[in-house]
C-alpha cells in the first residue's frame, strides 16, 4: 500500500514538471521589451502610440539587418529611452514585428469602434501602411531562406498583419492635401 502510494505521489511529481516544462517551451515571448511598453503606455493619442509601435519594428529590424551595437548619436540616444535593442532569433524578430503590427492594428481598430470618424485613424493608418511597405520590402528576401517551423510561421503571421493594414489603408479615402488647398485659395 504504501508502495502505491509513493509510484503515484512520484507519478503525479513526474507529471507536473513535465507539464510545467512544456507550458514554459510553449509560452510566447513578449513582442515588445519593457521599456517599448512604458512608451505604448504614455502614448496616448492614436497616432503618437502608433509611431511607438513603428519604432519598435524599426529597431527589430536594424536588429535583423546586423545592426546590434549603438554606434551613431541616434542609436546611443535612443538606447537611453528605448533600452538595449531587443535580441532573437531571426524567427523570433519577425515574431515580434508580427505582434506589434498585430497589437497596432487592435489599437486602430479600438479607437475606430468609440469615433469611426475620428481624424487621426487615417493618419495612422497610412503611417502604418507606410512601414509594412518598408518592412515587407526588407524581409521578403529572408521569408525564403526561413527554415525552422517557427520562423515559417512568423514570416505568416507577418505577412497576414502586413496584408490586413495595406488592405485597410487602400481601402482609405483618397488623402487630401490641406497646404495646397490653401495656397490655391490665397491666390
Amino acid at each position: 500500500m504504501i508502495f502505491r502510494i509513493a509510484t503515484m505521489l512520484s507519478s503525479l511529481f513526474i507529471v507536473v514538471a513535465i507539464s510545467a516544462a512544456l507550458t514554459k517551451s510553449f509560452q510566447t515571448r513578449d513582442h515588445l521589451t519593457p521599456q517599448e511598453v512604458d512608451l505604448v503606455r504614455d502614448a496616448q493619442v492614436l497616432d503618437k502610440r502608433i509611431e511607438v509601435f513603428i519604432k519598435a519594428v524599426d529597431r527589430r529590424m536594424l536588429v535583423i539587418n546586423g545592426v546590434t551595437t549603438p554606434n551613431t548619436k541616434q542609436l546611443k540616444k535612443d538606447t537611453e529611452l528605448w533600452g538595449e535593442l531587443p535580441s532573437g532569433t531571426r524567427g523570433e524578430l519577425v515574431g515580434d514585428i508580427a505582434g506589434i503590427f498585430d497589437e497596432a492594428i487592435t489599437n486602430i481598430d479600438d479607437v475606430s469602434s468609440r469615433d469611426e470618424r475620428n481624424p487621426l485613424i487615417p493618419k495612422a493608418l497610412r503611417r502604418l501602411a507606410q512601414s509594412v511597405n518598408t518592412v515587407m520590402a526588407q524581409l521578403s528576401p529572408l521569408r525564403d531562406q526561413a527554415k525552422s517551423e517557427a520562423e515559417i510561421a512568423s514570416f505568416e503571421l507577418l505577412n497576414e498583419d502586413a496584408k490586413s493594414i495595406l488592405e485597410a489603408a487602400n481601402k482609405l479615402p483618397a488623402e487630401v492635401d490641406k497646404k495646397g488647398k490653401a495656397k490655391e485659395g490665397k491666390h
